[in-house]
C-alpha cells in the first residue's frame, strides 16, 4: 500500500475529490491511504502564520519554511538531513512548483512502488527556497503554466499513481491491454454506441447546414476482423513512454 500525505492550507479542497469514484473506493479497500494536513497545525503563533513577505522586496507572500519543515519532521519517523540514500529509497518529498520537473507517465511508475510520498502545496508567491533545496527531495510541475497552488497537481499525481496499484482499477486487464513492456502506455481513439449519431437541430433554431449530418463510428471498427482493427489503433496510437 502506498501512503499520499498532503500539506496544504486549504486541505477543504480535496473533500469531495477523495470521496468520489475510484480513489473513494481505493481507500476502502486500503490499496492507497490519503492523509491531509493543514500547515497551519505546525504554526506557533496565535494567528497561526505561514507565510511572510519576501526578503528583498516583491509582490505577494511567501511561505515559510519553519511550518514546512515540521510538518515533514512529523510524517516522517526520526527525521533527520540529510536523509540517508537508503532510506530516501521507498520514499519521495515533492514541492510542486513551476519550475519543477515535468511529470509524465514514467515517473508515475516510478512513484508508484514507493511506501510514502509526501506532498508540500506551494501557494501566493511560492515558497521559501530552503524547502526546495534543504527539504524536498524534487520540485515537480504537471505542465508549462501557473497555477494558484500546488492542490490541483497533488490531485493529479495522485490519481495518476494511484491507478496503476494492482487493484484499483478492478480487473486487471483494464490497464494492461494499455501497456506493453516494449513500449509503455498507449491511447489510441474510442467509439461506443450509438454506430451512427446523427444531428438534430434545436428547438426555434435554423435547420440549415445540420439535418442529415451524420457521424459514423469507423467500419472498421464493426467489422469483426480483429487483426485490422488493431492495425487501425497501431497507426493512430500514442505512445508514452514508460
Amino acid at each position: 500500500m502506498i501512503k499520499f500525505d498532503i500539506i496544504t492550507i486549504f486541505p477543504e479542497i480535496f473533500n469531495s475529490y477523495l470521496k468520489e469514484s475510484l480513489i473513494a473506493r481505493a481507500q476502502k479497500k486500503k490499496l492507497i491511504k490519503i492523509n491531509v494536513y493543514n500547515l497551519r497545525k505546525w504554526t506557533s503563533d496565535k494567528h497561526k502564520t505561514v507565510d511572510d513577505r519576501p526578503f528583498g522586496g516583491g509582490l505577494g507572500m511567501v511561505l515559510k519554511v519553519e511550518p514546512v519543515y515540521r510538518a515533514v519532521s512529523t510524517l516522517i519517523s526520526n527525521f533527520q538531513f540529510p536523509i540517508s540514500k537508503r532510506k530516501r529509497k521507498k520514499r519521495k518529498i515533492i514541492l510542486f512548483t513551476p519550475r519543477g520537473k515535468k511529470f509524465n507517465q514514467k515517473m508515475a511508475y516510478q512513484f508508484s512502488k514507493l511506501d510514502q510520498l509526501i506532498l508540500i502545496c506551494g501557494r501566493y508567491e511560492g515558497v521559501d527556497e530552503r524547502v526546495a533545496k534543504k527539504i524536498a527531495d524534487m520540485e515537480l510541475s504537471i505542465g508549462d503554466y501557473d497555477l494558484m497552488g500546488g492542490e490541483l497537481p497533488a490531485m493529479v499525481v495522485i490519481e495518476t499513481i494511484a491507478r496503476l496499484i494492482p487493484g484499483v482499477l478492478g480487473k486487471p486487464e483494464l490497464l494492461k491491454e494499455r501497456i506493453t513492456k516494449e513500449k509503455g502506455f498507449i491511447e489510441y481513439p474510442q467509439y461506443t454506441r450509438p454506430e451512427i449519431f446523427c444531428l438534430t437541430p434545436d428547438v426555434g433554431k435554423k435547420t440549415s447546414g445540420v439535418k442529415g449530418r451524420c457521424w459514423r463510428v469507423p467500419k472498421v471498427l464493426i467489422s469483426g476482423n480483429h487483426k485490422e482493427i488493431e492495425e487501425w489503433r497501431r497507426k493512430r496510437a500514442k505512445v508514452i513512454e514508460k
